[in-house]
C-alpha cells in the first residue's frame, strides 16, 4: 500500500463528525492491508509509527520538507516505516547530522498531503478524532471480532498494532497469544473525577477508598532477583528509582507485578510538591547522589499477577486481600472498605490532613481495567482541576514584558481530535514558570496573530477552579470561572488530558441541569 491512501484515509477521518462515518473508513483501509502491512498501517492510523518517539522537532521536521518535494505519489507504506527505522537506530558521533540526512531523503520523495500527515505522525499530533479507541473499533469491525475481545488484546499487548494483525489473519484464535507478561508493561487503569465522597459512595456502594498520592505511577515487575519499574506512560525507569526496586526485591513473592505511586517526602512524611518528585522521578544521570538528598518512597495499591496467577481479572477485593498478605503495611497506601459517608469523610479529612490530594474510591467488585477510565475507580479532590492543553498563549505586559503569559486553555474532543477552548488564565504562574513556559512554547509555536501565539497542542497542564459557567464567548458555551495554573503535566501527553464531555458532566453536576448550555455546539478550540 502506499503511503498516500493513509494520508488520504486519515484526511477523510479527520473531515467527518460522525463517529460511524470514522469507523468505517478505519475498516476500510485495514481491510487493504497486506498481512505484512498491517501493524505498522494501523499504528499509523492510530497515530504512533512502530518506532516510538524519535526524538525530531519542528524545526528539524520542517528544515527537511524545504528540500523539496514529489508531485506523485510513490512511497510505500514499508518503505516510511524502513526509512524511520534507520533514523531510530542511528545514534553516536555525527547521528544528527545523519538523522537529518535521511529524514530529508525520506521527505523528499513524499508529496506535500503526504509530508504534512507525516510531521504529524512524528510529532504524534494527528488530529483526526481516531486515535487508538476508534482503532479498537474499526480492528473488530474488520474481523468479525467482539471489540470487547480486541481491548482486553490491545490492553495486553500495550497498543493495537500486533492486535491487528493477529485478529485480521488469524481471527478470534489469534488473540489467544495475549496474556499478561512478566516484564512487558501493560496501560494502567484510570479513574474518573467525583464531585464529593457521597458522589463516589453513591455510585459505587460499599467501596474501598484510599489516599489518593500525589506522586509518580509506576508499575513494577518482579520476576525473581530481576525487577523492573515503569512508568506511566510504560517507560523502563528502573535504573533512575533504585528505592523501588529494593523494596521489591525484599518482598517473598518471586512473582509479581504491583501497581503504586512513588514519592518524595518530607522529613515529617509528608508529599514534597509534585514537581519536587518529578525532579527525581526522571533523574538518569547521579541517581546515588541524588537519592541522598530527595530519597523517593513507593505505595502500592494493587496487585496484578502474584506468583502465577494472573489477578486482572479477579474483583479489587481479592487482589487487595492478596496484596495486604503479600506486603508490610509500610509499602501499602493507606485504604478503608466502607458504605458509611461519615468514616469516608472522617478518611478523606486523614488525607488532606497529610499533605495529600484526597482520596481513590474503588468498586470492590470491578476487574483490573488496564488502559480504562471507567466508572468503577473515582477520584475525588477538595479543588476542582482539570488537566487541558495549552493551544495559544498571550505576550504579556508590565511586569510580564516579555514573557508568554496569557495561556489559552483547551479540552479535549474526542469526536475530532480537536481541542475546544474554554478560557485563559496567567493566574498561579511564578517567575521560572513563566521564563520556562515561555521557551517551551516558543518552540511548539505555528504561527502568530497579533500578540497571541499560537502553539502545537502538546503541553497539558493542571488547572484549578472553582466552578464552571455558562458563556457565550466560547464554542462549547462553557467556561473555567478563576482559572490557574496548578503545575505542568509534562508526565502526561495531549491524548491523556480531560475532554470536554468531563466539563460538561461537572457543569451539570453543579447547576443541576440535564444538558449543557452548547452541547451541540463543536469546534477546533482554535480562538
Amino acid at each position: 500500500m502506499l503511503l498516500a491512501e493513509i494520508a488520504s484515509t486519515s484526511a477523510a477521518v479527520a473531515a467527518t463528525r460522525s463517529r460511524l462515518e470514522k469507523v468505517d473508513l478505519l475498516m476500510a483501509a485495514l481491510r487493504r492491508f497486506a498481512p505484512e502491512e498491517i501493524e505498522v498501517g494501523s499504528g499509523y492510523l492510530a497515530g504512533v509509527p512502530r518506532q516510538g518517539r524519535m526524538g525530531l522537532g519542528w524545526e528539524t521536521l520542517r528544515d527537511a520538507r524545504g528540500h523539496g518535494r514529489a508531485s506523485t505519489p510513490t512511497l510505500a507504506l514499508l518503505e516510511v516505516d524502513a526509512a524511520f527505522e534507520r533514523i531510530a537506530r542511528t545514534a553516536g558521533k555525527g547521528s544528527a547530522a545523519e538523522r537529518r540526512k535521511l529524514l530529508a531523503e525520506l521527505m523528499s520523495r513524499a508529496t506535500a498531503a503526504e509530508q504534512e500527515f507525516l510531521i504529524r505522525l512524528i510529532l504524534g499530533e494527528l488530529r483526526q478524532g481516531a486515535l487508538e479507541g476508534l482503532v479498537v473499533e474499526a480492528i473488530a469491525r474488520a474481523a468479525g471480532v467482539p471489540a470487547s475481545d480486541i481491548r482486553r488484546a490491545v490492553m495486553l499487548a500495550g497498543g493495537p498494532a500486533a492486535v491487528a494483525r493477529a485478529a485480521l489473519v488469524e481471527g478470534p484464535a489469534g488473540l489467544a497469544r495475549f496474556r499478561l507478561e512478566l516484564g512487558k508493561p501493560v496501560k494502567p487503569m484510570l479513574a474518573q473525577p467525583a464531585g464529593d465522597v457521597d458522589e463516589a459512595l453513591a455510585a459505587l456502594g460499599e467501596a474501598v477508598l484510599e489516599y489518593k498520592l500525589d506522586g509518580a505511577r509506576v508499575q513494577v515487575h518482579k520476576s525473581g532477583d530481576d525487577i523492573r519499574v515503569f512508568s506511566r506512560r510504560l517507560n523502563d525507569v528502573t535504573a533512575g528509582v533504585p528505592e523501588v526496586m529494593e523494596a521489591v526485591r525484599a518482598l517473598p513473592a518471586r512473582q509479581a507485578i504491583l501497581d503504586g505511586e512513588a514519592i518524595a517526602l518530607r522529613e515529617d512524611g509528608r508529599p514534597q510538591p509534585f514537581q519536587v518528585t518529578m525532579s527525581r522521578f526522571g533523574r538518569k544521570l547521579d541517581v546515588a547522589a541524588a537519592r541522598q538528598t530527595l530519597p523517593l518512597s513507593v505505595f502500592f495499591f494493587d496487585c496484578l499477577h502474584l506468583d502465577s496467577q494472573d489477578l486482572i481479572d479477579r474483583p479489587a477485593r481479592e487482589r487487595i486481600r492478596l496484596l495486604a498478605e503479600e506486603l508490610p503495611s509500610g509499602l501499602l497506601v493507606p485504604r478503608l472498605v466502607t458504605s458509611e459517608l461519615e468514616a469516608a469523610e472522617e478518611f478523606l479529612r486523614g488525607s488532606l490532613d497529610r499533605g495529600h490530594e484526597g482520596l481513590m474510591a474503588k468498586a470492590l467488585d470491578a476487574p483490573y481495567e488496564a488502559g480504562n477510565r471507567g466508572s468503577s475507580w473515582l477520584k475525588v479532590k477538595m479543588a476542582h482541576t482539570l488537566d487541558l492543553v495549552i493551544i495559544a498563549a498571550e505576550w504579556g505586559s508590565g511586569r510580564r514584558e516579555g514573557w508568554l503569559s496569557n495561556l489559552h486553555l483547551g479540552a479535549r474532543d474526542p469526536r475530532t481530535g480537536g481541542y475546544i477552548m474554554l478560557g485563559k488564565t496567567f493566574k498561579g504562574l511564578t517567575d521560572a514558570m513563566l521564563e520556562w513556559q515561555t521557551g517551551k512554547l516558543r518552540e511548539l509555536e505555528t504561527h502568530r496573530q497579533g500578540y497571541v501565539v499560537h502553539v502545537r497542542p502538546e503541553l497539558v497542564t493542571e488547572i484549578a477552579f472553582n466552578d464552571i459557567q455558562a458563556s457565550p464567548h466560547y464554542p462549547a458555551g462553557l467556561a473555567l470561572r478563576f482559572a490557574r495554573v496548578k503545575r505542568y503535566r509534562q508526565d502526561k501527553t495531549p491524548a491523556e488530558a480531560d475532554t470536554i464531555d468531563t466539563v460538561r458532566q461537572i457543569y451539570q453536576r453543579q447547576s443541576g441541569s440535564l444538558e449543557g448550555p452548547s452541547d451541540a455546539v463543536t469546534g477546533s478550540g482554535e480562538p
